[in-house]
C-alpha cells in the first residue's frame, strides 16, 4: 500500500495514463457505471479545458469528489477556479466547490475507500474496512470537496455531513 506524504502527488505510470484516456472516453460517452464521471476543469495558467475520469461518492444526497493520488493538477485547477464540470454522455453540468469540514473528512475517506477499494486501495496506507477514526491522521493528505450544482438556488450549508450508511 502506498504511503502518500502530505501535499504530495503520486504520478500515474505510462500504462495508467493510457488506461485513463481510454476509460475517460467510455466515461464521457456515458458507457460506465453511474458513479463514474468525466471531470472537466479549466487550466489555471493556460485557460485550456482538461478532463479526467473520477469516482463520485454520494452520501445522504451530497456528492463528494476525492483525489486519492493527492494534490493533482485537476485539484489545483479546480481550487483556482472554484468550479468544475461533470460529463456523462450528452449531459454536462457545472458545479461549485464546497470545502469539507475537517471533522467530516475521516468518515468521507473511509466511505470512499470502502466503496471504491478495487481501484483506489493502493493509494491508502489503511485497508478498506478500517474504522473512520483511523483515517483522522491521514485525512489532510487527500484533497476532497463537496460538489454543489451551480444552478442550485437553495443548497443549505450544513455544519457537518450526516454520514449514516
Amino acid at each position: 500500500m502506498a504511503e502518500l506524504p502530505a501535499s504530495e502527488f503520486l504520478q500515474p505510470t505510462a500504462t495508467e495514463r493510457i488506461f485513463n484516456r481510454v476509460f475517460g472516453w467510455f466515461v464521457g460517452a456515458g458507457l460506465t457505471s453511474r458513479h463514474n464521471s468525466l471531470l472537466e476543469v479549466v487550466g489555471r495558467k493556460t485557460g485550456r479545458r482538461y478532463a479526467t475520469p473520477v469516482h463520485l461518492l454520494v452520501i445522504a444526497g451530497r456528492t463528494f469528489l476525492v483525489c486519492p493520488r493527492g494534490r493533482s493538477q485537476w485539484v489545483r485547477n479546480a481550487e483556482a477556479t472554484g468550479k468544475v464540470w461533470l460529463k456523462r454522455g450528452a449531459d454536462r453540468v457545472e458545479y461549485a466547490l464546497r470545502a469539507v469540514p475537517a471533522a467530516d473528512r475521516p468518515e468521507i475517506l473511509c466511505a470512499y475507500l470502502d466503496r471504491f477499494k478495487l481501484t483506489v486501495q493502493r493509494y491508502f496506507p489503511l485497508p478498506a474496512g478500517s474504522p473512520a477514526v483511523a483515517f483522522a491522521p491521514i485525512a489532510d493528505r487527500y484533497p476532497m470537496v463537496q460538489l454543489v450544482r451551480a444552478d442550485s438556488l437553495v443548497d443549505p450549508a450544513p455544519d457537518s455531513v450526516d454520514l449514516m450508511r
